[in-house]
């Protein structure tokens, strides 16, 4: 194939760290000529950035590869992502998957498809992951007021549930000095609020005498950027030190995501965790004490092997004794090359349904319960977009914010008066 072909359209599944890997990628195909369009629209090509995480991600990718072709069934279809790395043969054996780029190959698609001749077998090129130690530095931009920033990549971790070290590698990642520079990219592009994003990202600069703290303190000094989150953190490398550090800035959000994945130890120590309860609670203390109206999401995993309905309640029991604000709730997923899938006492997976099914009720209770706290109150929101002759933001503490108001208002912070729930935000007035 010739990359004389003139439109592009990208699909991301999965983590914020891919989002920022697509936008990156994206830019470079813009910046050679091509042009951007909708998935939704037909298209030269088509690249999909798939995650692995579990069966379902899989099940999203084939669906897509069967949408772009009947869209434009000359087109050309890459695979790029988790899933490419882990299982490149059986994506090329997708009817329509002209290419399949593993890890190490997905940042030089460009250069793949320009070598590539039309009509010929599916090209695969996929380097062992143990090979992978490179980092890319990535960000999104333009699609919404606040970037996702790549710091850090691949993760060291053996947890008996997760594929994603075979499929991005080691832990790696870019020094202080490179990492603020692209940061500065982002505030130049008219971001106001930057994620920082990884797979690990309490673990960034392991191996240097650099740390995420480190990291965080210069990050702090940046000018023109108005609020900067931590995507996600291991509850284990959220120290003390980290947790006031954001408390006394200006900068950072009271906005924490720690996963659990569960409240009972005994299903930790099968997932290999490096935590236990008291861990977990003492931080989310600790957070609460420092910053009462912070929200704090949490990670959970249902239907682990072993997982009994006492483990389960003891769960539940545990995310409601912390006062979390919301889950994100994962049904357990057997995944190949995995510790996890030899163990012994699978649940039934009706069982698994019903447990997730109770559990995303329950995220919905506790995060109507963490919004309607502040209805009467006031708060700063980051508005982002237009939906419905509304104007939608996040205030600090992520309640998402629905306003009458024109878009002159987006990417501006402006203190608003909330004063109603909805079923998906809360309403809410300007001040003047």
């Amino acid at each position: 194939m010739s990359t004389q072909a003139k439109t592009v359209a990208f699909h991301t599944l999965g983590c914020k760290l891919n989002f920022s890997e697509t936008s990156t990628i994206s830019r470079d195909f813009v910046q050679h000529g091509f042009e951007k369009v909708d998935y939704r629209e037909k298209a030269d090509i088509y690249v999909i950035n798939t995650c692995s995480v579990t069966e379902n991600a899989d099940k999203e990718a084939r669906k897509l590869i069967r949408q772009a072709k009947r869209r434009n069934p000359d087109s050309s279809v890459a695979i790029i992502g988790c899933y490419a790395q882990l299982k490149p043969n059986e994506i090329a054996g997708i009817d329509g998957v002209d290419m399949v780029l593993g890890s190490a190959e997905k940042f030089n698609i460009l250069d793949h498809l320009d070598k590539m001749a039309m009509g010929q077998d599916t090209t695969i090129l996929n380097s062992s992951i143990d090979i992978v130690n490179d980092f890319r530095p990535s960000f999104s931009v333009g699609d919404r007021t606040r970037s996702y920033l790549k710091v850090q990549d691949g993760c060291d971790y053996t947890c008996s549930f997760c594929t994603i070290p075979l499929a991005r590698g080691r832990s790696r990642s870019a020094n202080i000095t490179s990492t603020i520079k692209m940061a500065r990219q982002v505030v130049d592009q008219g971001a106001k609020e930057i994620v920082l994003t990884g797979v690990n990202v309490g673990d960034y600069g392991k191996g240097t005498d650099e740390t995420f703290q480190d990291l965080l303190a210069e990050l702090d000094k940046l000018h023109k950027v108005k609020r900067i989150r931590i995507s996600s953190i291991e509850p284990n490398l959220l120290n003390e030190g980290i947790i006031e550090f954001c408390h006394l800035s200006n900068l950072f959000m009271p906005h924490y995501h720690v996963p659990l994945q569960s409240g009972s130890n005994k299903t930790l120590r099968a997932m290999r965790r490096r935590y236990d309860r008291d861990l977990y609670r003492s931080r989310v203390e600790l957070i609460r004490l420092l910053e009462p109206d912070a929200c704090i999401g949490a990670d959970v995993i249902v239907g682990f092997p072993g997982e009994s309905d006492d483990d389960f309640i003891e769960s539940l029991h545990f995310i409601d004794e912390l006062k979390i604000s919301y889950l994100h709730v994962f049904t357990y997923s057997e995944r190949a090359n995995t510790h996890a899938i030899n163990f012994e006492y699978k649940v039934d997976k009706k069982i698994r349904s019903k447990r997730s099914s109770i559990l995303r009720n329950f995220s919905k209770k506790i995060l109507e319960a963490h919004q309607n706290k502040f209805i009467k109150s006031s708060r700063p929101v980051l508005f982002e977009y237009l939906k419905n002759d509304k104007t939608i933001g996040y205030t600090d503490n992520y309640i998402k914010v629905a306003v009458e108001a024109d878009h002159s208002i987006i990417n501006t912070i402006q203190n608003v008066k909330l004063v109603s729930a909805h079923r998906d935000y809360i309403n809410g007035e300007l001040i003047n």
